[in-house]
């Protein structure tokens, strides 16, 4: 039997005009995904908030997945 743990997991979140807003990244010892904004001064808008925390308890229920890469 071969495991796979993951070790890279991010999302790098976009606005649909092309910034990043921040990075979707898995806490292994919370068992949790978390939103890291790009700098402290990124202003998310209501519906930007929205996607991403729909995104977020996704992940957590496993309805979205994070593909692992592979640095071979």
């Amino acid at each position: 039997m071969v495991l796979f743990f993951p070790i890279q997991q991010e999302l790098d979140c976009i606005s649909g005009s092309g910034h990043i807003l921040g990075k979707i990244k898995y806490d292994g010892s919370k068992n949790v995904h978390s939103f890291c904004p790009d700098n402290e001064s990124t202003v998310l808008s209501d519906i930007e908030v929205s996607i991403i925390v729909e995104r977020l308890s996704g992940l957590d229920s496993g309805k979205y997945s994070i593909s692992m890469q592979d640095d071979d």
